[in-house]
């Protein structure tokens, strides 16, 4: 079964301090891809500390942003509509990366779950990829997964962004790498 990696569809890229276009619109569509296809959904999150080194008050670059145990580090709770139970998020499909405090972690490839497991290990030879944002963590998780030696198929109407001419720039350079989408 093809797995499809769900990246960071959190309050806070949602509509808190990051808020990404057209974040709620991708939402809905990974819902609607997940109760309409054969797939095993695997959830990723940023998860920080306050004392994360890309948020600008640490001397970064970001604005604190999931935060664990914040409202803002939660997933969509849209994704309880998934009809299969087994979609839905929970700790054993959910994968944490940047918990580290002194370097960025956009890439979700090397994410863990509570029990330990690691996103590389979990995923399918082909992956459909989906979540926000689309110019930074998606892309370099879906670099990651290339590299690995995967197939990947982006689900474009499941994509947020930051700004629509980066997000279609991205999307141009990663076709021209060899993703495909739908």
């Amino acid at each position: 079964m093809d797995s499809l990696v769900i990246v960071d569809c959190q309050y806070d890229f949602i509509d808190g301090t990051l808020a990404c276009k057209h974040s709620h619109e991708a939402v809905e569509a990974i819902i609607h891809f997940l109760n309409t296809h054969e797939v095993k959904a695997l959830y990723t999150s940023d998860w920080h500390r306050p004392s994360n080194q890309s948020f600008k008050r640490n001397g970064g670059i970001w604005p604190d942003h999931c935060v664990q145990g914040t409202k803002g580090a939660e997933l969509d709770s849209e994704f309880s509509k998934v009809e299969k139970e087994e979609n839905r998020p929970v700790a054993a499909n959910r994968y944490l990366k940047g918990i580290a405090d002194d370097h960025e972690e956009y890439s979700a490839f090397l994410g863990k779950t509570a029990a330990g497991e690691v996103l590389k290990d979990a995923v399918s030879p082909h992956v459909y990829v989906a979540g926000i944002a689309s110019e930074f963590c998606v892309r370099e998780t879906v670099l990651s997964l290339l590299k690995a030696g995967h197939t990947v198929t982006l689900l474009e109407d499941g994509l947020g962004y930051v700004d629509q001419q980066a997000h279609e720039k991205n999307l141009s350079d990663l076709k021209a790498r060899g993703v495909n989408s739908i």
